[in-house]
């Protein structure tokens, strides 16, 4: 047996705005920035479970404390107690009444719960000597089905209709785990995008975006309609007819403006509109999809919980479903949205456009194909190319495609060495910009 000794957390941020890498037209100068947790044992193995909450800067402080809030209230626990019912500590974790009175299943608290599972399977993972996408596709269907909470998703998805999804993907596990290792997974970048980017920068970007193998890239809109056409012009001139550009508006628009500013970029082609309105209006996403139909709808990095991503699903409101690895309390949560997309049969292509979110998603998606959906047919994941140098296990891409990782872990533990001089507000990266 084994406990919880202590739980450390860190305000960890990266001065991105300095370069405007990240920047859309909601969040023109972000911080990429982690509220980052290491749970440690007494196990003589020295193991940590390391996870965070993305940020973009401001109120990284908070989540940070909200993080600690939740983390320290496992300390003295029995970690095989913990480790070996997940899906009980999931319900432990979200359904204490005071930290749900702060949501309930949204904001700041249901994030910092997301960090403090994660951190679990991390730690779970590493003592398994197995990747996490890895060790999730090792889980029976029924061990599986017990990870998630279907309270609130039964009108959409029971417990048996999960089980049979998962039933019918066993047969090719072993096949599509094999193929995955050789092959990767699909991916697309955002590199080029950056709505801050100069043209010249956007076009020297995406010409090595398509030397790198990548067949689709993704342009940040929404500031200026003709801003926006000259560089969708000018990315479409530099990529060539073949490789799919997608556009973000990060939430900008109002129901009524999305369609005829897709109509003016439409010529140009449009792989699909991301986030284009505010992420809790369901109804105003069915609304856009109907009117800018056949181009698709893609959003779900701000969704807050499952419940909202099954009524989405249920109203049509999307096309693309785009899971976040830490906006939704952490895996089990993600696993239940995984079995929804496949149960309405849509494709899930994660967000990732953040401080290692690369690195977290991969596994998610990993585990999707082996284990739940059984294809990458219509699905890829995000990737941008900031910060993968300061991760333990940083995301790897050959050809356009992620590598599976084979160390153990969930890919998020940063390197101490990047904690350090990251710090905020004490660091050596920020107290030289102060000086």
């Amino acid at each position: 047996m084994s406990r919880i000794v202590s739980v450390e957390t860190r305000d960890v941020r990266f001065p991105t705005s300095r370069q405007l890498d990240g920047s859309d037209a909601m969040n023109p100068d972000p911080d990429y920035s982690a509220a980052y947790l290491t749970v440690r044992t007494d196990h003589g193995d020295g193991l940590t479970g390391d996870a965070f909450v993305f940020t973009i800067g401001r109120g990284n402080d908070l989540q940070t404390a909200a993080v600690e809030l939740v983390a320290s209230g496992l300390v003295g626990a029995d970690v095989e107690e913990l480790l070996d019912d997940m899906g009980g500590t999931w319900r432990t974790l979200v359904y204490d009444s005071q930290y749900r009175w702060l949501g309930p299943e949204k904001g700041v608290m249901h994030m910092a719960i997301g960090a403090v599972v994660n951190a679990l399977w991390d730690l779970k993972a590493k003592r398994a000597g197995l990747p996490l996408w890895r060790l999730l596709a090792s889980l029976t269907p029924e061990e599986l089905v017990a990870l998630v909470d279907f309270r609130y998703l039964t009108d959409a998805l029971t417990p048996d209709e999960a089980l049979a999804i998962l039933r019918s993907a066993e047969p090719g596990r072993a096949q599509r785990e094999a193929d995955l290792v050789r092959d990767g997974y699909p991916a697309y970048t955002t590199t080029p995008g950056w709505l801050g980017y100069s043209d010249e920068k956007l076009v020297r970007l995406a010409k090595e975006a398509v030397s790198a193998g990548f067949e689709q890239i993704k342009l940040k809109v929404g500031d200026n309609l003709q801003d926006d056409i000259r560089r969708m012009a000018l990315a479409r001139e530099t990529v060539g007819p073949d490789i799919r550009i997608a556009v973000d508006a990060n939430q900008r628009w109002d129901v009524d403006e999305v369609a005829p500013w897709i109509a003016e970029l439409a010529p140009y082609g449009v792989a699909w509109v991301e986030e284009p309105t505010s992420p809790d209006d369901i109804l105003g996403h069915a609304e856009i999809a109907r009117r800018i139909a056949p181009v698709p709808v893609a959003t779900g990095e701000h969704v807050a919980n499952r419940v909202i991503f099954k009524q989405m699903l249920q109203a049509g409101s999307l096309s693309v479903l785009q899971l976040d690895a830490t906006r939704v309390a952490g895996v089990n949560e993600n696993i239940a949205i995984l079995l929804l997309a496949a149960k309405f049969d849509i494709p899930v292509c994660p967000h990732a456009g953040g401080v290692g979110l690369c690195e977290a998603v991969q596994h998610l998606s990993m585990f999707d194909v082996v284990a739940v959906s059984g294809s990458t047919k219509g699905r890829t994941i995000e990737f941008a190319d900031h910060l993968h140098e300061h991760f333990v296990t940083p995301a790897r891409l050959q050809g356009g495609r992620y590598v599976a990782p084979q160390a153990p872990g969930g890919g998020m533990e940063l390197l101490a060495e990047s904690l350090e001089q990251h710090l905020y507000p004490d660091g050596p990266v920020w107290q030289e910009a102060a000086q």
